[in-house]
């Protein structure tokens, strides 16, 4: 029978990739984290199509919004450093260098840590979550450390992104399981409501799926988050549900399917490349195209959500908007699969 991943075929993923970059360069984001993932996915999209178009256009917003004047950093906020790397190299303008430069220069000197150096997830520039860990962090931060770090040869940047990763896998990855929790609280050393949370594990596979790809064998982190995500997404191909996506809280089966976290993790087991995960990751894909609409927007994706209180409450997040981060992780899964189509391509000619 084959991969199925190798019958995908590269006209509708650039059709449909395409849909999704303008439906979300016609929203109307602020400078966060929505607007942060949306636009990794719109960066990736343009390294699997190659069409400068989409980085123009990115620019042309990002240079408005320096215009503006930016808001005060924090860690969910440091999602928009993502772009910035892109736009970098894809237009060679120094100014998007310098913001990199200001961004790493708050993750080293002025943002939140605990316990030796974790990392404090931050939504604003107060201290909204003491002594707490998040797997929303890993992408937010960690992943875009490792990126610039790697890029601009800052060792420092590389081992302290690292180090982040490997501590949130101790603070977070249930043992029992092998899934992440949503969330860590240093100060009562709980995982507050203890809630295995779809798209937690999405931020953790995909980061750690992409982490894998920008080192090797030679840093001794790397057997660490390797490990991690071997154990991870072998028990999250066992919890897809028929529709190919995964659930808001993945082992409760009262909760619903939800879009953005299947993209990421569909995503993550696309870069892995294990060829047991061939299957669920093509089951992903088919359970993503149901949920894009005519215009290119992501349905049923879960809204903004903090480590609510009780499963009920994750159960009650709506699912009916529009959001940035269902944009960009979906971009981010349509992109890998392009990238690996292309190069599935040129190894047959």
């Amino acid at each position: 029978m084959g991969n199925p991943l190798d019958d995908i075929a590269i006209p509708e993923l650039e059709t449909t990739i395409d849909r999704v970059v303008e439906r979300s360069l016609a929203m109307d984001f602020r400078w966060d984290w929505p607007c942060g993932v949306a636009f990794y996915g719109i960066g990736q999209a343009w390294r699997a199509t190659g069409k400068i178009a989409y980085m123009e256009k990115l620019a042309a917003w990002v240079d408005e919004y320096l215009d503006l004047g930016l808001p005060p950093f924090m860690i969910n906020a440091m999602a928009m450093g993502h772009c910035l790397i892109d736009l970098a190299e894809a237009t060679g303008d120094e100014k998007y260098l310098r913001l990199i430069e200001r961004k790493i220069d708050y993750l080293k000197k002025d943002a939140r840590r605990f316990s030796g150096g974790i990392l404090q997830h931050t939504v604003s520039a107060s201290d909204d979550f003491p002594g707490q860990a998040w797997a929303d962090t890993l992408f937010m931060a960690a992943l875009f450390m490792l990126r610039a770090g790697v890029r601009y040869g800052d060792r420092t940047l590389v081992q302290d992104a690292l180090f982040q990763f490997t501590s949130h896998e101790e603070l977070l990855q249930d043992p029992k399981t092998d899934l992440y929790f949503h969330a860590w609280d240093d100060r009562t050393k709980s995982h507050l409501s203890g809630q295995r949370w779809a798209r937690a594990n999405a931020w953790a596979a995909y980061t750690m799926a992409s982490a894998l790809g920008q080192i090797n064998y030679l840093y001794p982190e790397f057997m660490a988050i390797d490990g991690s995500l071997r154990d991870q997404l072998a028990s999250l191909a066992r919890l897809q549900t028929e529709a190919g996506l995964w659930r808001t809280i993945l082992d409760d089966p009262s909760s619903y399917e939800e879009t953005s976290a299947s993209a990421g993790i569909g995503a993550a087991m696309v870069l892995y490349g294990h060829p047991l995960h061939a299957r669920s990751a093509a089951r992903a894909y088919s359970g993503l195209l149901a949920n894009i609409d005519s215009k290119g927007g992501v349905r049923n994706v879960s809204a903004g959500t903090a480590v609510m209180v009780t499963a009920e409450d994750y159960r009650r997040v709506p699912r009916k908007r529009l959001q940035g981060w269902g944009q960009g992780l979906a971009l981010a899964f349509l992109s890998a699969l392009l990238s690996r189509a292309k190069a599935l391509k040129r190894t047959e000619t």
